[in-house]
């Protein structure tokens, strides 16, 4: 066989590099891929987060490649050392996300790919001399963040190379909206719908007080996204004030959010949840969502 090689991704590389990444993408999320126009974006600007992205002062994709077939990439981060970025991201280096051919039986060498493109990662982040390295599986897709546990090949290159799980877990649920509560009215509750700070928020509120409120995001499948089916959104925000938990107040807005869903023709929602101490988890699955995967957050470099 030819000699594995680990070079920086070049645009012809575009369309490959997208297929790699949507193989991962499919195995966390049902019928959501991504463009080669998202992914070519997303190189080189990172919309979503805008407050961290502007913190990022160099890029680099990396591609491992055997035969013109790119078989693993890697996309990395530096983030500036002065005092306009946050103290968390001052003078850090991170793989943004790593993406590889799980080894088969025709395919034994693919964790030596891995590995290969895992040590020019690791001496890239040697050369911007950060003060402390990170890894993450933050692919241009929506619920794709963290390293999702439907990713072991990924998983064990990070172990492999040193990395350690250092942050929280969270649980990935999803839903079909047709499976939801529908709107159950109550005397005495009025639900307002506003504009929120994660999308479309509904409010119910008792005698002029509010008692909590939702929001659900349905611009998840943006013009340069694909999905398959009618459309996915999420679950921004889910509150419920203390003195109103007990009275099925969860159900009223989850149908009420159910119901603005089907108009939009979207038929999957996703919510997230801390995996200790969720407080909604049992509201949620009692509603109709189920568990989708689980992703660790936060992997931090510490060989030996």
């Amino acid at each position: 066989m030819p000699a594995l090689q680990v070079r920086p991704f070049r645009r012809a590389d575009r369309d490959q590099l997208t297929e790699l990444i949507n193989t991962h993408v499919a195995a966390v999320v049902p019928g959501v891929s991504v463009s080669v126009n998202t992914v070519l974006s997303a190189l080189e600007r990172q919309p979503d987060e805008f407050i961290t992205d502007p913190w990022v002062g160099e890029r680099v994709t990396l591609v491992a490649e055997q035969r013109d077939d790119v078989v693993a990439a890697a996309h990395l981060l530096r983030y500036r050392a002065d005092d306009e970025v946050g103290a968390d991201y001052r003078d850090i280096g991170e793989i943004d996300w790593f993406v590889c051919r799980p080894t088969a039986s025709f395919r034994p060498d693919s964790d030596e790919a891995a590995d290969l493109l895992m040590n020019a990662c690791l001496a890239q982040l040697a050369r911007w001399n950060v003060r402390a390295r990170y890894a993450s599986g933050e692919l241009p897709a929506p619920a794709v963040y963290g390293l999702p546990r439907s990713w072991p090949h990924i998983r064990a290159g990070y172990e492999r190379a040193g990395f350690r799980h250092t942050g929280d877990t969270e649980v990935i649920l999803i839903a079909r909206v047709a499976d939801l509560p529908h709107q159950e009215p109550r005397p005495g509750v009025t639900v307002d719908r506003t504009l929120g700070e994660c999308g479309t928020r509904f409010t119910a509120y008792a005698a002029g007080r509010a008692l909590g409120f939702i929001e659900v995001d349905t611009a998840l499948s943006r013009p340069e996204r694909h999905t398959r089916g009618t459309g996915l959104a999420d679950v921004g925000n889910l509150h419920i004030e203390p003195s109103a938990y007990g009275d099925g107040l969860e159900r009223r807005l989850l149908g009420q959010a159910a119901d603005w869903l089907r108009l939009c023709g979207v038929d999957r929602v996703l919510a997230y949840e801390p995996a200790t101490g969720s407080t909604m988890m049992d509201h949620l699955t009692s509603a109709g969502f189920r568990e989708l995967t689980r992703t660790d957050r936060r992997w931090e470099h510490r060989p030996g």
